[in-house]
């Protein structure tokens, strides 16, 4: 199995993130959780192949061109849309849309997620959930 960091030079992987997005999110199993929202906090960590890797004559690195990296904009919109498509019970499948959506460019090789509960209990921070998902 092809093993990957979230950047690693001799492989021409670049770290690419999102960090602390606070969303408020139809989200939750038990009745009191439906008909309202929630906030949630998304932060991804995405391993992304660098243009340059695979096509030799055109190095991305220093070439200033937003079509030659993933656009962090286009990935912050495809998490907000999901969160506003309708209510999800589990924020495990909220991570994994999320995932599935970063992975549909196929220069992210790896999509690591982790979805956060902020309000659920005065004594704890967030809970929540972290998944990593490949593009093989």
């Amino acid at each position: 199995m092809d093993h990957f960091r979230l950047a690693e030079a001799a492989r021409a992987i670049r770290r690419m993130f999102v960090r602390d997005l606070i969303l408020d999110a139809r989200i939750g199993v038990y009745a009191h959780e439906h008909g309202r929202t929630q906030r949630v906090r998304v932060n991804l960590d995405l391993a992304v192949e660098d243009d340059g890797a695979t096509n030799l004559s055109r190095p991305a690195v220093g070439a200033d061109d937003l079509g030659r990296v993933v656009d962090y904009d286009t990935i912050v919109t495809a998490v907000r849309e999901i969160v506003a498509a309708g209510h999800v019970q589990l924020v495990e499948t909220l991570a994994e849309r999320v995932a599935q959506a970063c992975l549909s460019d196929t220069r992210v090789r790896v999509a690591r997620v982790m979805v956060e509960k902020l309000d659920v209990y005065t004594d704890a921070a967030s809970v929540g959930v972290e998944i990593e998902r490949r593009n093989i």
